[in-house]
């Protein structure tokens, strides 16, 4: 079972002038610890139904480049990006600029993007969940095109790009790989057994069951869309904090890894520093065991 690190919070420290400095020890520690992925939220504002829409934040791709110079060998990418925040031929050279200069490392997080007070605050377009699906499934289609040797146009209902030419290709092989974020069952999950590498849902109250459920509706359309399930990589945020109850997020990680879960993130629930330390001292050890 492989670890990621969901970086969500930067108002601890309370001194703006100390937000880098942490993000780079708590990255260091990380993956010496042995975290596979780093991950941030594509926000603006911090989420409002968990913290003041002013708490600080930073924009996402900006602050992975910094941990890629920190760091060498964890994924890095986005939980998830919004379809709405970046024209998607941007979005695919953000991404392949990202992948180079951390070698290879990046991944695509994808979703449909949701927090309306940012966007309306930001002047960002806000569209109908059904147009954002739409376009979120141009947006991948777009990218695969940048990532591939087909550099002509693509014509969509929403995106019409002239010339696709993306120079330098991502290191990556075949291409960075796509994670679409969310459980949503007629649209969401559709999309990832059509384009996805790895689905990511959220741990919830109910746990494992949730999971299974969804994976089924997954596998569901895997088949109707003529895709092997298993080349799909499951991963799941984790509902139980690791530090707190430390052997129920284990028994919880072992419920997914049954399920065929191969990654599982948390988030710092204090000091990020701390969090990651005690992550390798007290959590990494135990869960070599699990999966």
């Amino acid at each position: 079972m492989k670890l990621g690190l969901h970086y969500w919070n930067y108002s601890t420290p309370a001194d703006p002038a100390a937000i880098a400095p942490t993000l780079a020890e708590t990255a260091t520690i990380a993956e010496q610890a042995g975290v596979a992925s780093f991950t941030v939220m594509d926000h603006f504002f911090q989420m409002d139904a968990v913290f003041a829409a002013e708490e600080p934040m930073l924009e996402a791709y900006t602050t992975l480049g910094y941990v890629a110079a920190k760091t060498q060998r964890m994924t890095l990418g986005v939980l998830v990006t919004g379809v709405m925040y970046r024209y998607p031929g941007l979005l695919a050279k953000t991404v392949s600029t990202l992948d180079v200069l951390s070698g290879g490392r990046a991944r695509l997080g994808i979703g449909a993007s949701w927090y309306e007070r940012e966007q309306l605050g930001l002047g960002v377009p806000v569209v109908p969940v059904a147009e954002r699906f739409e376009r979120l499934e141009e947006t991948l289609r777009i990218c695969l095109q940048m990532w591939s040797a087909d550099d002509g146009p693509f014509n969509g209902q929403h995106y019409q790009l002239a010339e696709t030419i993306n120079s330098p290709q991502p290191l990556s092989r075949p291409r960075p790989p796509i994670m679409i974020g969310g459980s949503g069952e007629k649209k969401t999950l559709l999309l990832v057994a059509r384009y996805a590498d790895a689905c990511n849902l959220f741990g919830t109250g109910q746990g494992a069951d949730e999971v299974a459920r969804k994976l089924d509706v997954l596998r569901g359309h895997c088949a109707a869309e003529g895709r092997d399930y298993d080349t799909i990589e499951k991963t799941v945020v984790a509902h139980t904090s690791p530090l707190d109850d430390t052997d129920g997020f284990l028994a919880e990680v072992s419920d997914y890894a049954a399920l065929g879960v191969t990654e599982v993130q948390v988030t710092p629930d204090r000091h990020p520093v701390e969090f990651a330390q005690r992550l390798g001292g007290e959590v990494l050890p135990r869960l070599a065991d699990i999966g």
